[in-house]
C-alpha cells in the first residue's frame, strides 16, 4: 500500500471531504473511508462506482483532504489521474461525482464516461 499523500494523482473537493466526513462520523459508515473504483459498463463503455471501505488494500492509493479519506486501487487510478472527487447538492438531488479530465465524454447519469 503507497499511504502517501504527496501530490495525488487525484484530489478531493472541499465539499466532497465534507460529505465523506459527515458519513463516516455516523451511521452505517461511521469509521469507513470512500472508495472510488472505475469498471468496464455504463452507457459510455467505463462507469464510476462509489462504495465505503473499512481498510485500505495493498494496491490501493490513500487520498485525503480535510480529515476524509478516499481510497482508490491501481487499475482505477489509470483512469483517474489528474481528476477531482466532487459532491454536487443539487434541488433535484445529491451525488458523488467525478470531475475527469481523462473522460472524452460522459453520460447523462454522470456515472459513465468514455475515453479518448
Amino acid at each position: 500500500m503507497d499511504g502517501s499523500t504527496s501530490s495525488p494523482a487525484v484530489t478531493i473537493s472541499d465539499s466532497a471531504a465534507r460529505q465523506i466526513s459527515a458519513l463516516a462520523a455516523d451511521g452505517e459508515h461511521k469509521g469507513l473511508m470512500l472508495r472510488v473504483a472505475v469498471g468496464g459498463g455504463g452507457c459510455s463503455g467505463f462507469q464510476y462506482s462509489f462504495t465505503f471501505d473499512e481498510a485500505a488494500g495493498p494496491d490501493d492509493k490513500v487520498i485525503e483532504h480535510l480529515g476524509a479519506s478516499v481510497l482508490i486501487d491501481d487499475m482505477s487510478l489509470n483512469y483517474l489521474a489528474g481528476a477531482e472527487i466532487h459532491f454536487e447538492n443539487e434541488l433535484i438531488g445529491s451525488w458523488f461525482t467525478v470531475r475527469n479530465p481523462n473522460a472524452s465524454s460522459t453520460c447523462g447519469c454522470g456515472t459513465s464516461f468514455a475515453i479518448g
